[in-house]
């Protein structure tokens, strides 16, 4: 059995900010968490959320966009909800022993030039580094 503690990120289109969540918890918690992120309704990784995250050295250019059926037999002590659709259509996430929920703004659904719409994918980034911060040293405490 693993002492990695599995964490599943669920996004309605596992498009931004859930890749963005599984890129920065798994270059931020190290090798500590097994990390994973599926959608409710699955479709690509956008290119904006790989620009951003390569912005501070972190590759998700190889992540594809998943959804939540390929992990609904396997259990996760933790299912972080980043947006409220999937919060909605997933209100007990499979195999999840806890859950948390963030409701973060879409940074796909900003249409403005390319510059507001690469500051809105920060912007998200940047909260979720935040949030995954206080997350890692939780989830730590929790299970020692």
């Amino acid at each position: 059995m693993s002492d990695r503690i599995r964490v599943l990120i669920l996004c309605t289109g596992n498009s931004a900010r859930s890749q963005m969540a599984e890129g920065l918890l798994r270059h931020d918690g190290g090798e500590g968490f097994a990390v994973e992120s599926a959608g409710i309704e699955p479709s690509f990784v956008r290119p904006e959320a790989i620009a951003v995250m390569r912005e501070i050295g972190i590759d998700i250019s190889n992540h594809r966009s998943k959804s939540i059926d390929e992990f609904a037999e396997q259990p996760f002590e933790w299912v972080i909800t980043v947006c409220d659709n999937a919060k909605q259509n997933c209100p007990v996430a499979p195999g999840a022993s806890r859950q948390i929920h963030w409701s973060l703004t879409d940074p796909a659904a900003v249409v403005w030039d390319v510059k507001t719409r690469l500051d809105a994918f920060r912007e998200v980034r940047n909260e979720l580094r935040e949030r995954l911060s206080k997350f890692i040293a939780t989830a730590k405490e929790s299970t020692s």
